[in-house]
């Protein structure tokens, strides 16, 4: 069933993947690969979902050396989840000039991650589009580029992207964050609520 939880740890990979062995991310991806190909089932008819699947696990074979565990079981897949839906959400921002019309909770995603609820407020969705879109270019531009590689690549890597220095592209960040903050309390939204 699509959505449906992988039923054990796909961690326990994790040792020997972070080492490098090849096989030991075989046997992970033979486990995750389902769970995987669910998350971008809705993606379908909008990106080449195969193409979206192969970079995220290329992404999340690079990330995983640096991958640290939460504790939460299955925190490999929770990032390789995390990497494909934004890939996907990205690839279809590039080929669809309604977004935030055509793929409604997935601006959900982008903002507030797995804590999006499913049939979300459609008043918060499109406050959240309207805030981000009023966003000063340099912090629209940075954080749009963390949100887009979902934790797969360093602020550094992210920074010369987009051609800022590091302390200039998190101080963007920072002011990307505060300013979509003050625009939704402005809206009556206070996303301390909303993430509760």
């Amino acid at each position: 069933m699509p959505g449906e939880r992988t039923p054990i740890d796909l961690d326990r990979f994790l040792p020997d993947i972070v080492a490098g062995d090849s096989t030991a991310f075989g046997q992970w991806l033979a486990g995750a690969e389902f769970s995987l190909r669910a998350t971008l089932h809705k993606f379908a008819a909008l990106v080449d979902v195969e193409a979206v699947l192969q970079e995220a696990l290329l992404r999340t074979w690079q990330v995983a050396p640096r991958f640290h565990a939460d504790g939460k079981a299955n925190g490999l897949l929770r990032l390789a989840a995390s990497i494909a839906r934004n890939l996907a959400i990205d690839m279809a921002r590039r080929h669809r000039a309604q977004f935030h019309e055509t793929l409604p909770e997935e601006v959900d995603e982008m903002f507030l991650g797995d804590r999006a609820p499913r049939g979300s407020d459609p008043f918060l969705r499109r406050a959240l589009v309207e805030c981000h879109e009023r966003l000063p270019e340099q912090p629209k531009r940075a954080l749009a580029e963390r949100l887009t590689r979902g934790g797969s690549e360093s602020d550094l890597v992210l920074a010369k992207r987009v051609k800022m220095q590091v302390n200039t592209f998190l101080q963007n960040i920072t002011r990307a964050r505060r300013l979509l903050s003050e625009c939704l309390r402005k809206r009556g939204i206070d996303l301390s609520v909303e993430l509760a």
